[in-house]
């Protein structure tokens, strides 16, 4: 990539036999500008379930962005993007439903897509409590949790302090997969060069602060430094007991 450095990092952790993480980083070049989409999804249901509903997702946006957005020479039509999006995520939706009900199981995945331009524009399509964050001289969450605590904070019948000690904070209000109820985040802005972004599974946040996350990664200046800080990052996680799979992407412009 010319106007990109980018990297990524995933570890099944310290306890789970499966990662049921799933990540997707692709890049296209026109004549105008290069595009690149990172989509990063948080499985759950037992242990082969969350890879297959991570892994569909994934394998759903991958095939959108070669097949309808790359064959459309890559045009920025947010709005046009964003129905495709919701088409997308109501079709997996719907798939993983039907797929759990003939098998008698339940099977989700959280979701977080970012499609960015060489020009610094930026479309966040998001479910679940995967996170994106904006990193330049501050560490800025972009995408909402859809869960039972962040609803709580949100209404202010609990604080941080609270919703960091409460044992109901992996209880998802929304996800892909477990009902016919989905309604995703949409989110557009402007990188400039320089800036990041970072996406991540809950696992990877929830042993290190924002202040260890924005101190690694804001100083990254290569794909190799990023990859490297993702790892550091991941392995910190692991020293302080996470138990859940742990994945990073980061996408800096420069």
């Amino acid at each position: 990539m010319t106007h990109f450095i980018a990297a990524y990092h995933t570890d099944a952790g310290i306890r789970k036999r499966v990662n049921q993480d799933s990540l997707l980083l692709k890049a296209i070049s026109n004549h105008k500008e290069e595009i690149v989409l990172a989509v990063l999804c948080d499985g759950m249901g037992g242990i082969a379930k969350g890879e297959l509903a991570s892994a569909t997702t994934i394998l759903a946006f991958s095939d959108w962005f070669e097949q309808t957005y790359r064959k459309r020479a890559g045009a920025w039509k947010p709005k046009e993007i964003k129905e495709q999006w919701q088409s997308l995520f109501q079709q997996v939706n719907q798939a993983l439903v039907r797929y759990g009900q003939r098998n008698g199981m339940h099977l989700g995945t959280t979701a977080t897509a970012f499609l960015i331009s060489s020009k610094g524009e930026y479309l966040i399509g998001h479910i679940g409590d995967t996170r994106a964050y904006l990193l330049n001289h501050k560490l800025i969450q972009l995408t909402e949790d859809h869960t039972f605590i962040a609803r709580e904070q949100k209404r202010g019948t609990m604080t941080r302090e609270q919703a960091e000690a409460d044992s109901r904070r992996n209880v998802l209000l929304q996800c892909v997969g477990i009902n016919d109820f989905l309604e995703p985040q949409y989110a557009g802005g402007r990188l400039l060069k320089g800036e990041s972004v970072l996406q991540c599974s809950d696992g990877f946040r929830h042993k290190v602060t924002e202040k260890e996350l924005h101190e690694k990664l804001r100083i990254s200046t290569s794909e190799e430094e990023i990859r490297r800080h993702l790892y550091e990052l991941t392995e910190q996680n692991k020293k302080r007991m996470e138990t859940d799979n742990i994945s990073a992407i980061q996408v800096k412009l420069v």
